[in-house]
């Protein structure tokens, strides 16, 4: 169909790009894709996909196809960049832009693309970032903000990370998020104070006693918490023209892009909608604004970070204990972390393996002597390691390290299960206790409970701050810990292993 004249579709738009694999590479183009969506009524008017063939095939590197499953052969008889470029002008120009990191990312690579050609871009009328918009508005209830969990925690099924796949999931994102946020604003003190989440809150309350971010109940007939579910309900409702979900979240040209939230406060006697885009005027955490590239590399330097933002697989929270696993259903594999970089995952039958190990005794407590780039001590302790969950890690090592020499890296690799010189049955290993900034407060990304011989349910430790004497003070040598603990693999700075990130902790006093 033809374009209105005043052009007042949404374009949401994504490009998939080849992987830079040397100094000095840029990302190239390997398909386009974007959908015109009605603002009033929010219905996909018309859509536009191609691959792209780059100006050489040998940028695409089997890096870049594990990234989008684009290969050579795909785009040999495509379209070059030149050939589509009066379509992509035609869809983009003078429209309002909307995608998940297009500010830092797809926005660059299309007037890259565009100045290659020797051509003038297309110019926006204004943006929308879901990736900066959410992590503001709605928080991090749904955990990280990429696409694939946002759409996970909606029932939306599997990112393919393929354009027009991806800008329809990321409508559909939207329009959840935005009815969510709605229904919130419309009875403020029933949702925020009541609701077992808060859209805003982002810290540990005392006031309550649970984590703003907390999902997960402790059944007190199987406290070992093997697994955690959380359940978002959304209905439909007719939103008023003022709080529109999408158009009211726009920035426009000549306006600084930034994201505001407004804060809750129970004992307001006002009470701010958290759905009013009116007070956008807040700059935007560097948590989420920061490219993925960069992202990468400090996550890998900083044990302390625990907020990596995935473009990758998802996988629900299930946590199985050793036991469970069947080791040959074990497997490596790298996915894409976002636009051009990758991150290594543990699977297990094709799932993020995560493991929950009780009774686990504490060899040596909390340790803080390494601090991480904000000067904060990274926290770690080191436990005793069954032989069935060593059986495991040593065998999750042995995959790991495998993928990691075939991917070329020279990097020393570090066992994740420690055997000393002489104490060969008696293997140990480290967890690690994560910290996550929000704006200028840190708190501890792991949640910490304690369980008393007389109590039934384990009571979740509430803290104000991020204070190491205060957790040291939990784990004393002897101390026994059930651990429900992810598998993150690193490879910088000439090291590579598999670090263990405590997810929850319930310490049996």
């Amino acid at each position: 169909m033809a374009p209105t004249e005043d052009r007042s579709e949404i374009a949401f738009f994504d490009v998939e790009t080849t992987v830079p694999t040397r100094p000095g590479q840029r990302f190239t183009i390997l398909e386009f894709g974007s959908i015109l969506v009605c603002p009033k009524k929010l219905v996909e008017l018309e859509f536009y996909s191609t691959l792209v063939r780059p100006s050489h095939l040998s940028l695409i590197s089997s890096l870049s196809v594990r990234c989008n499953g684009i290969t050579r052969d795909a785009v040999v008889s495509a379209p070059s960049f030149l050939e589509i470029a009066d379509r992509v002008y035609d869809i983009l120009h003078g429209r309002i832009w909307a995608g998940h990191n297009i500010l830092r990312f797809d926005c660059a690579r299309i007037r890259e693309a565009f100045a290659d050609i020797g051509r003038p871009a297309p110019e926006p009328k204004g943006t929308i970032d879901s990736l900066a918009l959410l992590t503001q508005k709605f928080g991090r209830r749904a955990g990280d903000m990429k696409m694939a969990t946002l759409a996970t925690y909606f029932g939306l099924g599997q990112q393919t990370h393929r354009s027009l796949d991806d800008v329809r999931m990321n409508l559909e994102v939207l329009k959840y998020c935005a009815t969510v946020l709605f229904l919130e604003s419309s009875l403020p003190d029933i949702f925020t104070e009541n609701s077992w989440v808060s859209p805003n809150a982002v810290t540990r309350s005392r006031t309550n006693g649970r984590s703003a971010s907390e999902v997960v109940s402790i059944n007190s007939s199987s406290p070992n918490l093997k697994s955690e579910n959380g359940v978002a309900s959304s209905s439909t409702n007719q939103i008023r023209e003022e709080n529109h979900p999408i158009t009211s979240l726009i920035n426009h040209p000549g306006e600084k892009e930034v994201i505001g939230m407004v804060e809750y406060s129970p004992s307001s006697t006002s009470h701010p909608d958290s759905f009013d885009m009116s007070s956008l005027n807040n700059e935007i955490t560097t948590e989420s604004d920061v490219s993925m590239e960069e992202k990468s590399i400090s996550e890998s330097s900083d044990l302390s970070s625990s907020t990596a933002v995935y473009e990758g697989c998802s996988s629900p929270n299930v946590f199985l204990e050793p036991d469970e696993i069947s080791i040959p259903s074990i497997s490596a594999s790298f996915v894409p972390l976002y636009r051009g970089s990758q991150k290594m995952k543990i699977l297990h039958k094709d799932i993020s393996l995560q493991l929950c190990c009780n009774n686990l005794k504490v060899r040596f407590g909390i340790s803080g002597k390494y601090v991480d780039n904000d000067g904060r001590p990274r926290l770690s302790f080191v436990v005793d390691a069954p032989a069935s969950l060593s059986k495991v890690l040593e065998s999750c090592d042995g995959v790991a390290k495998r993928l990691s020499l075939d991917s070329g890296s020279s990097s020393e690799w570090r066992p994740v299960v420690t055997r000393k010189p002489g104490f060969i049955n008696y293997p140990t290993v480290r967890l690690h206790i994560p910290t996550v900034k929000c704006g200028e407060i840190a708190i501890y990304a792991t949640k910490i409970y304690q369980k008393e011989s007389s109590e039934s349910v384990p009571r979740l430790v509430l803290f104000s701050k991020c204070d190491a004497s205060e957790v040291q003070n939990l784990f004393p040598k002897g101390t026994f810990v059930d651990a429900c603990f992810s598998l993150d693999p690193y490879d910088f700075h000439q090291g590579a292993g598999i670090r263990l990130v405590a997810e929850k902790l319930i310490i049996h006093s």
